[in-house]
């Protein structure tokens, strides 16, 4: 199979040979859209209405922290924080009317349209959650990450070479192989679903084995008994044990390079 712009990145990250190569997609998209958040696109009419509407997450916002940009940080956290506070006005103000209409209810019980003031305000509230946890870094990984899972299924039916790479790794982290698992019946013909799912379970199988196994000796090293044993391939059993059941979020960058 011939490469494209769109193949390149996945079959760069399979030959990293990691724990989960949809990990290390991930991890080098995340850095690269929170470099171009900081970078020129931040003066750019277009992203900054997004930013404005959505805001980051905190995870975001620590990471963007932590990229000694502040002034890109700074730039788009003054027309966000502006336009947050006018939706901050319109949802304190209904808030503040159905609370009214809900404490006017006879006899401390609630009518009908007490009960729809207190319905009226908890959707405030949820207008409020919606304003603290949007995240325009998370949409696009999210975005990035489907066409990168279309491509790994494009790759995997049309490319035996990197079908035969994907069955000799070590699979994936178990919030990705719901990912594969999830869209598989989209992708993949009637036929070839039941040996990809087969795969997916002997992949799995094979490696929950394997970091089991490490961690376990990890542990056997803190006992006096084992202290004259080798590590074997332990010493790093704590993070890739942790990465592998929820994604890459601590230890070594997935990315060598990065």
């Amino acid at each position: 199979m011939k490469y494209h712009l769109d193949t390149i990145p996945v079959w760069d990250a399979m030959k990293l040979e990691g724990e989960c190569f949809l990990c290390a997609l991930e991890r080098k998209t995340e850095l690269q859209e929170a470099d171009r958040f900081l970078g020129a696109s931040v003066m750019e009419p277009d992203v900054r209405i997004r930013v404005n509407r959505q805001g980051f997450c905190r995870a975001h916002h620590r990471m963007l922290y932590g990229m000694s940009n502040r002034l890109g940080h700074a730039l788009m956290l003054e027309s966000h924080t502006a336009e947050t506070r006018e939706a901050l006005r319109s949802a304190l103000a209904d808030m503040k009317k159905a609370a009214r209409q809900a404490a006017s209810s006879p006899l401390g019980k609630l009518s009908r349209s007490g009960a729809q003031a207190v319905q009226a305000l908890r959707e405030g509230a949820d207008r409020l959650s919606d304003m603290a946890q949007g995240c325009i870094l998370c949409g696009a990984i999210r975005e990035n990450m489907a066409r990168y899972l279309a491509t790994f299924f494009s790759l995997y039916q049309r490319d035996s070479e990197f079908r035969g790479a994907f069955k000799r790794s070590k699979g994936v982290c178990l919030p990705h192989l719901a990912d594969l698992a999830r869209m598989a019946p989209d992708q993949l013909g009637a036929k070839e679903l039941p040996d990809f799912i087969d795969l997916l379970e002997s992949l799995t199988n094979a490696n929950m084995d394997r970091i089991q196994e490490d961690i376990s000796w990890f542990i056997k090293k803190f006992d006096y008994r084992y202290t004259d044993q080798p590590w074997k391939n332990s010493q790093d059993a704590v993070p890739r044990t942790v990465n592998k059941l929820r994604g890459w979020c601590v230890g070594d960058e997935p990315n060598p390079k990065e």
